[in-house]
């Protein structure tokens, strides 16, 4: 079946229309990366090639395809089964956050008459998987803030466990995004809404010192100069560096908290064998924390940005310690001794 370009303005090449999109549509500077990383790993898809991954991915330019090719009933066919197959190589949150990001494109393409089907309508969100991430009691936290560590990193955890916020959030935070006096940032959450995340004093006293007087440009940096092919908005116009990924920032998390997920074990090997935190964890003990400390649930709703209840009481939830000492505080004896 021939298919015919509703308007003439419309591109031929799929790469072209990502990057029409991106532009023209409303994606704010701080989502425009994880957009593009998406777009391109459906250029793959829709190719019925996966994406490459690790090294092999940097640079890497998907196969040329056709903006038309959307409309093919086969296309529909071979991006269920890519679906399907990247499913099971990556987490249900990566995979729905793609298929959400390529939806959208779908959408903003078919207002403006550049295609007329939708190959994603019979593709259906991946469930999440319950979240057994266990929450870090207070104690952890406070020695996790001790650390002798450098103050990027320590500035970002102590960022993520104040705005109970997701490490991709605060990750994609641009020095224009804060507002310091504030004490509030804002960041682009699941789906693309822009929202606010708001942080404390531990947070606020480390930010001048990592900001050293930059303006613009992405907030947590790497070491090193970024590459010549790093996109523009995640290098810093003051430095030369490059935003600091997901996958370094959890790299060195988990090494530097292996000594405390681990007490009383020295040797390295052991210590690099049993592993240390994951970044996650600081969100969810946050959350755990605020709700032990009797914070209401529509307060816990905004902090955490969840969609409903549902999707909040997996996090928090009291520990261990604090069902004990609410126990505790309710002994109907301890209650008399106290003359209550």
């Amino acid at each position: 079946m021939s298919v015919h370009r509703l308007h003439r303005d419309a591109p031929d090449a799929y790469a072209e229309a990502v990057q029409a999109y991106l532009t023209a549509a409303g994606v704010s500077a701080s989502s425009c990366r994880v957009y593009r990383i998406s777009l391109t790993t459906w250029g793959w898809l829709l190719h019925g090639r996966q994406p490459p991954t690790g090294l092999a991915r940097r640079g890497a330019e998907p196969p040329a395809l056709q903006l038309e090719a959307l409309e093919q009933a086969a296309t529909a066919r071979l991006l269920a089964q890519a679906f399907a197959e990247r499913a099971a190589r990556t987490d249900a949150d990566t995979v729905n956050r793609e298929l959400s990001v390529l939806r959208a494109a779908i959408a903003w393409w078919r207002r403006r008459g550049w295609i007329a089907a939708d190959p994603t309508a019979g593709l259906e969100r991946r469930p999440a998987p319950p979240d057994r991430t266990r929450a870090l009691s207070r104690p952890q936290i406070a020695a996790l803030f001790e650390l002798k560590a450098d103050l990027r990193d320590r500035a970002l955890w102590r960022m993520l466990y104040e705005t109970c916020a997701r490490a991709e959030e605060i990750l994609t935070l641009d020095v224009q995004d804060l507002l310091p006096a504030d004490k509030r940032g804002r960041v682009v959450a699941k789906g693309g809404a822009v929202e606010w995340v708001h942080w404390q004093s531990g947070t606020a006293q480390l930010l001048p010192r990592l900001l050293k007087g930059r303006a613009r440009g992405p907030l947590f940096l790497t070491d090193r100069r970024a590459p010549a092919r790093t996109p523009t908005l995640d290098v810093c116009p003051a430095t030369g560096r490059a935003r600091l990924s997901y996958r370094r920032s959890a790299e060195l998390f988990e090494a530097s908290t292996r000594p405390l997920a681990n007490p009383g074990t020295a040797d390295p090997a052991e210590l690099e064998a049993r592993g240390g935190w994951t970044l996650h964890q600081l969100r969810h003990s946050a959350l755990t924390h605020e709700a032990e400390d009797g914070t209401n649930t529509p307060t816990l709703l905004a902090r955490s940005r969840h969609a409903s209840v549902r999707s909040l009481e997996r996090y928090a939830r009291p520990g261990v310690d604090a069902v004990a000492a609410h126990v505790a505080g309710r002994d109907p004896l301890r209650r008399r001794k106290r003359g209550i």
